[in-house]
């Protein structure tokens, strides 16, 4: 019997797939626990729109990253912190900063956890971060640390 995954199954097939089962599993497991449907016409045809549906979803997705990357570039994110001789920060600056700051200042919402910062920032100074946007995108960010005064 054919039928269309609704969720994954360990080893028979992933969501949103058409495969070819055993009549017995697909009627008494498959069907009954709700994780797949039977192929038929109409079926298909859901799944080809709901494909549709997400791929555009995902190129409007890509664009809006596209557009947020230009404006991140032409920020500069500006921190104050203590520091001691050398330039050296009494402490760091971690992502989180970043992102609140950022928030803060240009009304632009975006995950510590986007902010790709090997390790926090511990000088003064310009400091040009990756900020990951999307899968396929990945913006640079300019941090600028100012002694405190």
């Amino acid at each position: 019997m054919k039928v269309i995954f609704l969720k994954d199954v360990k080893g028979k097939g992933k969501k949103g797939e058409v495969k070819n089962v055993a009549d017995g599993y697909a009627n008494n497991f498959l069907l009954k626990q709700g994780l797949a449907v039977e192929a038929n016409t109409s079926a298909v045809s859901t799944l080809n729109a709901q494909k549709k549906k997400e791929e555009k979803q995902a190129i409007e997705e890509l664009n809006e990253a596209k557009k947020l990357k230009e404006v991140i570039e032409k920020i500069n994110v500006e921190l104050n912190a203590k520091s001691g001789e050398g330039g050296r920060l009494f402490g760091s600056i971690t992502s989180k900063q970043i992102a609140e700051e950022l928030n803060k200042k240009h009304q632009i919402k975006i995950d510590k956890r986007k902010i790709e910062l090997n390790d926090a920032i511990r000088s003064l100074g310009y400091t040009k971060v990756p900020v990951k946007l999307h899968q396929e995108v990945i913006a640079t960010l300019n941090v600028h640390v100012k002694e405190l005064s």
